[in-house]
């Protein structure tokens, strides 16, 4: 599983005064703000002081927007957390954007309409969201909300008509999708006509010179045991958990899924040089039915997850570059699971979460955590001899740490050096053996002439 934590997790403490809020955002010391207010229970916070810090902490979201959008959510987020006030719920949405994180925008907009309704900015900016990502019907549905005298009246008007004609281009288009369905299946009396395949959108592999390449494997519609719907190929079986969503009336989206999918089996093969041999289910959930078997705080916090088999995707209805490094670190574990007879029963947890978090690190094109927050902490952690060892994190999910995103970068920096005196073929070869339930002490002297002590030692060494 894989924690896409967007601010740190720190120790439960209570925050400083909201004074001290107030001093740091006058000297615009934002990081310091963010660190200072974001952990501590919100509920032992008066009322009055819980709006003065989410005051500060807008006031830091709006000033980086244009600069810095990582931080500016960071702090968007904790002060909507303090205060759900119309400022911090639209500045959130607007650095969510910004960062390619649509699902936390669409949330973010719809909590401003229920909090705030005479607030016509917060169903405008949904419709837009909503027309981008080609759901006419539902645009059509919020923008209808705009209060009718308010200064966003005149604009959301002009997009009702837009949402309302794409609305009718989408139930011929339908209409056309369920018919080309029967053919595919053989339904309706009629034989496939040539030429009919199921289309795929070109999934955009970065190779060694930067070229792209085009699904070529045909995707075909089918039933699985239980009856559910599915689309698969060798590599992977799709399916919706809601068995009533339609892949016929979902064409584009499935294309989308397709790419993604592809270009994460790709990338994973030019990292580490395996795949998986069988296909891997691919489940994709709405947030709600995230939330609803995974719990409300895991689909918050990670955009999917590895388990029973299964890649399993939450709220993937766009496909973000969030998503999408979520699918390459998902098939990593998939493809450790295949090989090593059970990866995520044998494997020590931090080797297994530290291949697949660095190979994730390695398609977002960096070597260290991408995210300023977790390298200053881990930078932090180190200097003081408080980094997470790796023994400890043998066992126990990784996301109920006390600090789940240092746990994760550690893992993945530990593997990190394990690749550079490696590489990646000598890498495989230990986890087989580990997986195959070879004492992990072992099999690092003779692979690296390390022990776990001295593995910290060498993360602990490469922060500094």
């Amino acid at each position: 599983m894989r924690a896409l934590l967007v601010a740190l997790v720190l120790a439960a403490a209570p925050p400083p005064s909201a004074q001290k809020a107030k001093e740091l955002a006058a000297s615009r010391a934002w990081e310091d703000l963010y660190l200072a207010f974001a952990s501590g229970e919100v509920k032992d916070v008066p009322d009055a002081q819980r709006r003065t810090i989410s005051g500060a902490l807008l006031k830091g979201c709006e000033a980086l927007l244009g600069e810095d959008p990582v931080m500016a959510y960071s702090l968007g987020e904790r002060a909507a957390v303090y205060d759900e006030s119309a400022g911090a719920l639209r500045c959130l949405a607007r650095s969510a954007r910004k960062t390619d994180q649509r699902a936390s925008a669409e949330a973010a907009l719809r909590k401003g309409m229920e909090k705030h309704p005479k607030d016509g900015a917060f169903p405008l900016e949904l419709g837009r969201l909503l027309l981008e990502e080609q759901d006419a019907a539902g645009a059509l549905a919020v923008l209808e909300k705009v209060p009718p005298r308010s200064r966003e009246a005149a604009e959301a008007k002009r997009l009702v008509q837009q949402a309302r004609a794409k609305t009718n281009e989408e139930g011929a288009a339908r209409k056309e999708a369920e018919r080309l369905e029967q053919l595919m299946n053989g339904k309706g009396g009629g034989r496939r006509p040539a030429g009919t395949e199921l289309e795929v959108a070109p999934a955009t592999g970065r190779g060694d010179k930067g070229e792209t390449r085009s699904a070529s494997l045909t995707y075909e519609s089918g039933t699985d045991t239980g009856g559910m719907r599915t689309r698969s190929n060798s590599r992977f079986v799709i399916r919706y958990f809601n068995n009533q969503r339609d892949f016929g009336q979902r064409a584009d989206y499935e294309g989308r899924v397709v790419a993604a999918l592809d270009e994460a089996y790709d990338f994973t093969l030019r990292e580490i040089g395996e795949t998986r041999e069988r296909p891997v289910d691919v489940i994709l959930y709405t947030r709600e039915e995230f939330s609803l078997h995974f719990g409300k705080q895991r689909a918050q916090m990670i955009a999917g997850l590895y388990s029973d088999d299964a890649i399993r995707i939450n709220d993937a209805a766009e496909m973000s570059q969030e998503t999408r490094a979520t699918l390459v670190h998902e098939y990593v574990h998939a493809v450790l699971d295949s090989y090593t007879q059970g990866a995520r029963d044998t494997l020590p947890v931090w080797l297994n979460e530290g291949l697949a978090e660095y190979v994730e690190w390695r398609y977002l094109g960096e070597e260290s955590p991408p995210n300023r927050i977790v390298r200053n902490a881990m930078t932090s952690a180190a200097k003081a001899g408080k980094l997470p060892r790796l023994a400890e994190m043998a066992d126990q999910s990784l996301i109920f740490s006390r600090n789940p995103s240092v746990a994760y970068a550690t893992s993945a920096i530990a593997v990190r050096e394990l690749v550079r005196r490696g590489g990646a073929e000598r890498l495989i070869t230990f986890i087989r053996e580990v997986g195959g339930g070879r004492p992990i002490e072992e099999a690092l002297r003779d692979h690296y002439g390390e022990t776990l002590a001295s593995l910290d030692e060498d993360v602990r060494a490469a922060l500094q």
